[in-house]
């Protein structure tokens, strides 16, 4: 696998969730600094999403955030990115994100990461892309997530390989070595897998 130079990371806007949660997120972004790899998100400033930034920033990180403009007026984007994109739409948001990455982290977070996971893991199964996926399953969280992707598999829904194309590591710590692990991707497009 060639060399990273810049992650997307999907995570909550939330900062209800366990301490456990904020605790990586801060982690992932002291790893991304150390490491030199470029964060691409979702340019909030709040929540999980908004940890994990100013840890990458503090650490003398490069931090590119992506926000659709409406969530922009809100004022919830983070001001102080390297750079901060403003896009038209939540769309063109998440094609932007995963044309500047070289690899995508989830981190725990809520619907919307669900939707940023899924759909990505959808066009990694097209064949759109063949950059690494990673699942950090802090504590446990993503347990539920693992059930029901075996489960899909297991009703005829997709492949095995397809529940192959993204990793379930335990800690932000695997999550690179989990990614110089993995193979591309050798997925073949069958209409009646879509």
């Amino acid at each position: 696998m060639a060399a990273i130079s810049s992650l997307c990371i999907y995570c909550g806007s939330s900062s209800r969730g366990r301490p456990s949660h904020h605790t990586a997120a801060r982690r992932m972004g002291e790893i991304l600094a150390e490491e030199h790899i470029r964060l691409i998100y979702g340019g909030g400033s709040v929540g999980v999403m908004g940890m994990l930034a100013d840890a990458v920033s503090n650490g003398g990180g490069e931090v590119i955030g992506i926000i659709p403009k409406f969530l922009d007026q809100l004022e919830v984007s983070r001001r102080d990115c390297t750079e901060l994109i403003v896009t038209d739409s939540m769309h063109s948001r998440k094609q932007r994100m995963a044309e500047m990455a070289d690899g995508f982290v989830i981190l725990p977070g809520g619907l919307g990461t669900l939707d940023e996971l899924f759909e990505i893991m959808t066009w990694r199964q097209l064949g759109l892309h063949d950059k690494p996926i990673v699942v950090v399953n802090v504590d446990g969280y993503w347990a539920s997530l693992t059930s029901l992707l075996d489960d899909i598999v297991e009703e005829n829904y997709a492949r095995p390989e397809h529940r192959d194309l993204l990793r379930i590591v335990e800690t932000v710590d695997d999550v690179l070595p989990a990614m110089a692990k993995m193979p591309p991707a050798s997925v073949n497009v069958d209409a009646k897998w879509l």
